[in-house]
């Protein structure tokens, strides 16, 4: 028997499972049916590209995209891997996310202590403008970085999509940690300039320290962000040895026959380095977002 807690209501006593347990009702078991077929529709995708990327073009012809490879068959995954130069796009790929990550995160810190902490004139219409650099569309950036870029020199050059990238991800940023530090504890602050503490020395030994989950969370979703990008890396990046793995997946697509098990093993290679990424910092993105949720 299932052990219970005595509850008195108005004279009556009324038992229920320990531990807050109570009986489901039809709308709960409704939301998690709802919930399980989201998920089976989210997973449809990954498993059309798991089970074809092991395919052999006459297996997959034969046997249809939902049916399991009858034999395992690299020749897709090889296939794609040698047309492009893989571990040269992933290392493209790598470089310019992880320069974006740490410079937009380094910018984003500078910008939202002067303005959350620093408390700067006109601070309100700033973060307002950060926001609506957010908004702005990629497309209407195009040309004019078109031009620019090719004026100094940098465009087909890596540097060209880090700065672009840097700037846009800085924006969020600061807009978001301007938030966070508006609110920072004065106390704080104060304890740190009475012990002699200069600006640097607040940012850098008081307030960077207490805010590195957040940090840690922006700097995961940068890296991802900036890997995912698709527009701008094609727009800047023309020649084969600077582009990125989205950009030589579509390229390759758009310029050769390829068949659907290659098409296949390509997403495959495309999505697995994102989620070794993701898998190697889980526990500190929970960390980050679980801190940034208790006060």
């Amino acid at each position: 028997m299932a052990a219970t807690t005595a509850i008195v209501t108005s004279g009556k006593v009324r038992t229920r499972p320990r531990g807050g347990m109570t009986k489901k009702r039809p709308l709960d078991w409704l939301l998690l049916v709802g919930v399980v077929l989201g998920a089976l529709v989210v997973m449809v995708p990954f498993y059309l590209i798991l089970v074809n990327a092991f395919k052999s073009p006459i297996d997959y012809a034969t046997s249809g995209p939902f049916a399991l490879p009858q034999v395992i068959d690299l020749s897709g995954i090889q296939n794609f891997w040698d047309r492009v130069n893989f571990p040269q796009k992933v290392w493209n790929s790598i470089f310019i996310s992880g320069i974006v990550a740490v410079l937009a995160v380094l910018i984003s810190v500078l910008n939202a202590f002067a303005i959350g902490i620093g408390r700067v004139r006109g601070r309100t219409w700033i973060v307002l403008l950060f926001l609506l650099a957010n908004l702005l569309p990629q497309e209407a950036l195009l040309y004019p970085l078109y031009y620019m870029f090719k004026s100094v020199g940098l465009y087909d050059n890596v540097w060209s999509v880090i700065i672009v990238f840097t700037v846009v991800q800085a924006a969020f940023g600061t807009y978001l940690l301007a938030s966070v530090y508006g609110t920072f504890p004065k106390e704080v602050l104060e304890a740190a300039a009475l012990d002699g503490a200069t600006r640097w020395q607040i940012l850098w030994r008081v307030v960077f320290p207490i805010s590195r989950p957040t940090l840690s969370v922006l700097l995961i979703f940068f890296f991802i962000w900036t890997w995912n990008e698709f527009l701008i890396p094609l727009t800047f990046l023309a020649s084969n040895a600077n582009q990125t793995v989205p950009v030589a997946i579509s390229v390759l697509q758009g310029d050769r026959l390829m068949d659907v098990t290659t098409t296949a093993g390509s997403a495959l290679l495309g999505v697995i380095p994102t989620l070794v990424f993701f898998l190697i910092f889980q526990r500190t993105l929970t960390r980050g977002i679980t801190a940034g949720a208790v006060k």
